[in-house]
């Protein structure tokens, strides 16, 4: 730009220096080439000032781009720190947020142990107010030929001849192998409160405990990112134990893992079947939140076909 301005400079100067060295008359210069030489002075001039002005604009824009690069810079910079506070704020929230559906998780299945508890030790009262009232209305037995006096010994239980008792089964108590393996999965010691939870679901199959005991096993392997181990063990909840309360839990962990394992349309089916199965349940819930934020529209299930 400043090439283009300085050239009509140069040839004003170079024409004006040869109007001066042109000859003049003796007697006087000519009226006219004073008048010429005055404008092309009025010209240089001008252009001077025109140069003036427009190295004083160009330095001044000059120095507003650099200070707005600057200021791009300074708004890169804040915008990546504010990018990084927003990622570590949300992975905090996450590791919170599984905290507390643990211990969410951990109080549900407390509430239905105790209710379970509470149901049998229901039936025990009233299978011993049975009992009493058998016994109450019960004709005393006659004493029969033969029996045995008391100080006199029968041919029984540890005696030769008698049949022997049979040895105490060793059985774990269902409440207390039930709470340990929670505790120990809240502990963090998965493999040993996988082993407790096993015991639930060997001795006592058909207890309510052992849906939520198998669920639990899901969740191990899922903490331990085996996603595979861990889709079968939501598998077994959903087919073993249909009616568990952990039903819609394994569910949606099932499609959550199945996710993990990149099998995006089997894990976008088990969320859209939870939605179908349980649709007032905080899982749904949670499964309509995955699926809006995979774009992915809600519609009904398909035909059920468990993803293995």
């Amino acid at each position: 730009m400043r090439t283009l301005v300085k050239l009509p400079r140069r040839l004003l100067a170079a024409v004006s220096l040869a109007l001066l060295a042109l000859p003049l008359p003796a007697h006087a210069a000519s009226k006219e080439i004073i008048e010429l030489q005055t404008q092309v002075q009025q010209l240089l001039d001008m252009m001077q000032r025109l140069q003036s002005t427009f190295d004083t604009r160009f330095g001044v824009l000059q120095h507003l781009v650099e200070q707005t690069a600057d200021n791009a810079n300074q708004i890169s910079v804040t915008v990546s720190t504010l990018e990084k506070k927003i990622n570590a704020q949300g992975d905090a929230a996450n590791a919170k947020m599984d905290t507390v559906s643990g211990q969410v998780q951990s109080l549900n299945d407390s509430v239905d142990e105790l209710k379970s508890r509470i149901a049998k030790l229901d039936k025990s009262v009233q299978d011993l107010q049975t009992q009493l009232q058998n016994i109450q209305t019960a004709a005393p037995a006659t004493a029969q030929p033969g029996t045995a006096q008391p100080g006199q010994s029968q041919p029984g239980a540890g005696q030769p001849g008698g049949p022997q008792a049979p040895a105490a089964a060793q059985t774990p108590p269902l409440a207390d192998t039930f709470q340990a393996g929670v505790r120990d999965y809240n502990s963090a010691h998965y493999d040993v409160a996988a082993g407790e939870f096993q015991d639930v679901i060997h001795y006592y199959p058909t207890d309510d405990m052992a849906g939520t005991a198998q669920f639990y096993l899901g969740e191990i392997a899922y903490r331990q990112e085996n996603y595979p181990d861990a889709v079968k063990a939501y598998n077994a909840v959903l087919e073993a134990f249909p009616g568990s309360p952990k039903a819609p839990a394994a569910q949606l962990r099932k499609g959550l893992a199945l996710l993990d394992l990149n099998k995006k349309d089997a894990g976008i089916h088990e969320l859209r079947l939870l939605i179908q199965r349980h649709p007032q349940t905080p899982e749904a819930a949670q499964a309509r939140s995955k699926l809006n934020g995979l774009g992915v529209r809600i519609t009904p299930a398909p035909a059920p076909a468990s993803a293995h």
